[in-house]
């Protein structure tokens, strides 16, 4: 199942020129520069824009085609804004109940306590909105889209009114909302480290037109994308903990290319985890080295090397199917011979886990 959303607006000097398909399942972020059209696609989407052509189908059933178009107040979604607009006058349990109420019980998806657990909400129940904390009043704003038991979860820059501190409090909370339940989540956003954290898909848009879409790893590797470009490059790897080394004080993650050691990481055997890989802390051997401090090597294939600069390089690896970057010297290339399909080594200097 899908979700295919084709619009046209015309407004003024910007045009919203936007048309693609990503699955009706996790996240898929909708990611591009300020001004690029995010929010007016999410609001095309919503209803809320009446576009020169529109086309929309969710999960098999269309909402917009043509002359049908099935209004805002009638389409089954969720909505959360970048601030988080509860009612004042209400408590947290008033403005949660507020959209649970009007559904028919035979209607609701998901359950008020579960939505309450999700989001770690329970002691803010009696509270008023002016009582709570940025990330606080954000969490109930979820909580409350997902009690009108949606079928579709837009969330537009959720977190770009949140200071830093905020942020990293409610991620975790969005995380589980990924784990535990099947609503899919259309996510805008222009923070990189929020994509690469919480996207199962990415959609580029640029100048009101979606420039590629695909899957996450994909989408952050493909060297002819901004994206796989500038200090920021990275790859996103999914592996899982395969072991602990009480020992050294570490943690082996595995993933289809070989294995990761970090810093030990009190999680479970099993637990997938998800790796950021920088393209500046990648370099590249010819052969394995024995003598090095470096821990995390692995064997790869060259697919693709293009210009980053006048000194610099950005390569694209195969390391057992998962796309990798790794930027380096001209001068490094030239000596290493460096071309595509040739094998080499990974030397990753730094890894992160995101979450």
């Amino acid at each position: 199942m899908t979700i295919e959303a084709r619009f046209l607006i015309e407004r003024g000097d910007f045009t919203l020129d936007a048309d693609f398909i990503v699955p009706a399942q996790g996240i898929s972020a909708i990611f591009g520069a300020s001004g690029c059209g995010k929010t007016t696609l999410l609001r095309a989407i919503a209803g809320l824009e009446q576009p020169s052509r529109g086309y929309l189908k969710i999960a098999g059933e269309v909402w917009q085609d043509g002359d049908r178009f099935l209004p805002p107040h009638q389409r089954p979604l969720g909505y959360v804004f970048q601030e988080a607009s509860l009612f004042p006058h209400l408590s947290v349990r008033g403005n949660l109940e507020y959209g649970y109420k009007r559904l028919p019980p035979e209607a609701r998806r998901v359950d008020f306590d579960r939505a309450v657990t999700l989001l770690g909400i329970g002691p803010l129940l009696a509270r008023r909105p002016e009582g709570l904390s940025g990330g606080e009043r954000q969490r109930v704003a979820i909580a409350r889209a997902l009690l009108t038991s949606p079928r579709l979860l837009l969330m537009d820059e959720p977190l770009a009114a949140l200071d830093r501190q905020s942020k990293t409090e409610i991620l975790p909370f969005l995380e589980r909302l990924h784990e535990e339940l099947s609503i899919p989540v259309l996510y805008v956003s222009h923070a990189s480290d929020e994509v690469a954290r919480l996207a199962d898909q990415l959609v580029l848009l640029e100048q009101g037109r979606v420039r590629a879409s695909g899957p996450i790893g994909e989408m952050l590797t493909r060297v002819d994308l901004p994206l796989a470009h500038g200090d920021e490059a990275e790859a996103v790897v999914e592996a899982r903990v395969a072991e602990h080394d009480e020992t050294f004080h570490l943690t082996h993650l595995e993933f289809p290319g070989g294995r990761f050691t970090v810093a030990k990481k009190d999680l479970p055997l099993g637990q997938p985890v998800r790796l950021r890989l920088l393209a500046r802390d990648v370099s590249l051997s010819l052969e394995r080295h024995e003598g090095t401090s470096i821990l995390n090597i692995f064997p790869a294939k060259i697919e693709t090397l293009v210009d980053e600069n006048p000194a610099q390089l950005m390569v694209r690896l195969d390391a057992g199917g998962v796309p990798i970057l790794s930027r380096i010297t001209r001068k490094s290339a030239t000596i290493l011979a460096l071309e595509p399909g040739k094998s080499v080594y990974v030397q990753v200097k730094t890894v992160a886990l995101l979450g």
